[in-house]
């Protein structure tokens, strides 16, 4: 069977409510307008969804200027992008402190009235440059997405997943960049390098879940405290926690479209076996 892009979908403010796109142009450090926002708090420590669920709650639009934000019951906020250097700040997100500009005072209030938290929106400028990652003797580049440029998933994979969970759990828990369509459940673990269009992706690590993906994307809430985790755990797990989707770096850059096929141009080594059984 072919394998087809699906869908694609960004975040352009770190733990926020994502968007679905029908295109994406595929950078170095990952899809364009991806995560180049991020909240902070009062020390510039970044706060995500895993602590503030209300997140999920505040959507996002991309503009020609920068953001607007909204949310249920709130006036919307634009939020243009800061280019003032003067405004840099350092912020911390995982291991890693960069610099960052801070979108000033009116963001800062509409974010901290929202989530219900003093904190401020900041601006990654440079993503080519600010935070240079490396794995094992691989160097990249990274926005504010927690380890790796791109994910990618199956919808195979989560109809399996699916399959053995009590209550169905959609797609956007899993906050996937790339999601394909045609592949058997869970063959993208066997995938190390891909093609779509002009575009070509190396897959170097699965995905640790966390607790974000208990929250429903739509309302904020946690209706299952243990669900998705705990299931994926009896047959997904492997050193360093229990994986879905796979974290992927962007080769050559390019656009790609909804409906692209996705050509599989080398497969993995053996490698690490999964506890439990498919």
């Amino acid at each position: 069977m072919r394998l087809i892009l699906h869908t694609l979908h960004i975040y352009p403010v770190k733990s926020l409510h994502g968007l679905s796109m029908r295109e994406l142009l595929l950078c170095p450090w990952g899809p364009e307008n991806d995560r180049r926002w991020m909240i902070v708090d009062h020390a510039g420590q970044f706060i995500t969804q895993r602590k503030y669920p209300v997140m999920a709650t505040l959507h996002v639009s991309v503009t020609t200027e920068g953001l607007r934000l909204a949310r249920n019951g709130r006036p919307a906020l634009v939020v243009k992008r800061p280019t003032d250097l003067t405004h840099s700040v350092m912020v911390t997100v995982w291991k890693d402190t960069v610099q960052a500009l801070d979108a000033g005072d009116e963001a800062a209030q509409w974010t901290s009235d929202a989530i219900g938290l003093p904190c401020r929106l900041v601006y990654m400028s440079r993503p080519e440059s600010d935070r240079p990652r490396r794995l094992d003797e691989r160097a990249f580049t990274n926005s504010f997405s927690d380890g790796f440029p791109l994910l990618i998933t199956t919808l195979a994979s989560l109809d399996d997943l699916n399959n053995r969970l009590a209550a169905p759990v959609p797609m956007d828990r899993f906050r996937p960049n790339l999601v394909v369509s045609g592949a058997e459940a869970w063959e993208e673990d066997s995938w190390a390098r891909i093609r779509i269009g002009d575009t070509e992706l190396s897959l170097v690590k699965p995905c640790s879940r966390c607790v974000m993906t208990t929250v429903d994307q739509d309302t904020g809430i946690i209706p299952d405290r243990k669900e998705p985790l705990a299931t994926l755990a009896r047959f997904r797990k492997q050193e360093g926690g229990v994986m879905f989707g796979q974290n992927a770096l962007v080769e050559q850059s390019g656009r790609v479209t909804a409906g692209d096929e996705v050509e599989i141009l080398e497969f993995q080594p053996s490698g690490a076996e999964f506890s439990g059984s498919l």
